[in-house]
């Protein structure tokens, strides 16, 4: 049986090669690994690309959510309110800065942080909530502003998964107060290795980020504070300019595939299929069904030969690394009892129709609703 992989990078590293290995060779040639004409460019490109003023490049995505956090004034002993339902570094952010996260559960339907949950979270350490753009959705942010404002609170949103997705409000990054977001290969919006980005409408907060990414100095040797070092490499930039130009026909072809897979698998007892937020423009970074038995369903299908994952199998609060925040199993049922339930199948944008049959013709004999 063919392989139907996860993820192809092959094929869009291909699209774009003849667009950057001539830059990446003048860059060897010039030795402009640091800063330099195409982190400029591309800053500028995604701040218009998003509709935010400012964009400062920076190492990879858990630092851009450490620098937002920083930037908006969070610091040690603050509180931060997180969804439990997020990849580690969301939280771990947080930590990172000796702030605490306090953890929210998610909204049943869509899986994103539940607004309902995130008031009886506040309290008066509370400096700012970080909604997650999770699986290329975006978060309700539109619901947490009439809470951020009341309580006196920051919005910071974890963007790293919705490069181009968009709600009523706008685009995903140019919704809160400052955003963050990663070009980890995988993405989107993927660089050749790590690589992210802080989005914000405020100069100042910026200029804050810019100043502690580079050692808390401006001016070279002139240090205004204790920063650390996370820059965009030089070398990274021509790979996201290029991808950049591509993003919307990209993201285009996610909802394509996304609508193939429902109309393929529409009807299939036992498999429950991602809903879209109303309002939403979904980029479909991820396309995340339901299963009950999810860890035979997995098994079968990579033995099948189709590739398939996790995003992500165990809540933020029964991980090992935040057993110290107290929290135990059923303190947060629908992050839960999705965890138990979610299943992640291949989506990338050369999907094939043909890729996407295979994969719903063993999904459906896996759950037992159909033949191959």
């Amino acid at each position: 049986m063919t392989t139907v992989p996860f993820l192809d990078l092959k094929a869009q590293s291909a699209e774009i090669a003849d667009e950057v290995l001539p830059v990446w060779q003048a860059q060897l040639t010039g030795a402009g690994f640091v800063g330099g004409p195409e982190v400029t460019a591309f800053e500028r490109e995604y701040a218009e690309y998003i509709g935010v003023e400012h964009v400062v490049g920076v190492g990879n995505g858990t630092d851009a959510v450490e620098l937002a956090l920083r930037a908006v004034g969070v610091t040690a002993g603050d509180e931060v309110i997180v969804p439990a339902n997020t990849f580690i570094a969301t939280a771990e952010a947080v930590s990172r800065i000796g702030a605490v996260p306090v953890l929210v559960d998610c909204d049943p339907t869509h899986l994103l942080i539940d607004p309902a949950q995130v008031e009886p979270a506040i309290t008066a350490r509370t400096r700012a909530i970080v909604p997650v753009h999770l699986y290329g959705q975006t978060a309700p942010v539109e619901a947490l502003r009439p809470l951020a404002d009341r309580y006196g609170l920051k919005i910071v949103e974890d963007a790293a998964q919705s490069q181009g997705a968009s709600s009523d409000a706008g685009r995903a990054g140019a919704l809160g107060d400052v955003a963050a977001t990663s070009f980890y290969p995988g993405k989107n919006l993927g660089a050749a290795g790590d690589a992210g980005a802080v989005l914000t409408h405020d100069a100042e907060a910026a200029a804050f980020v810019r100043n502690v990414a580079a050692h808390g100095s401006t001016v070279k040797y002139v240090h205004d504070r204790i920063g650390f070092n996370s820059r965009l490499d030089a070398i990274q930039a021509p790979v996201l300019r290029a991808k950049l130009r591509r993003l919307e026909a990209w993201n285009e072809a996610r909802r394509a595939a996304a609508t193939r897979y429902a109309d393929l698998l529409a009807g299939v007892e036992g498999v429950d299929l991602p809903a879209v937020r109303p309002g939403n423009t979904d980029v479909w970074h991820l396309y995340v069904v339901q299963v009950d038995d999810r860890d035979r369903v997995l098994a079968a299908l990579l033995e099948a030969g189709v590739g398939a994952a996790l995003h992500y199998p165990t809540p933020l609060h029964l991980t090992d690394a935040y057993a110290d925040l107290g929290f135990k199993e059923g303190d947060f049922p629908v992050a839960e009892a999705a965890a138990k339930r979610i299943l992640s199948l291949p989506m990338f944008p050369h999907l094939t129709a043909e890729q996407q049959a295979q994969v719903a013709r063993v999904l459906r004999s896996v759950v037992g609703a159909g033949a191959l």
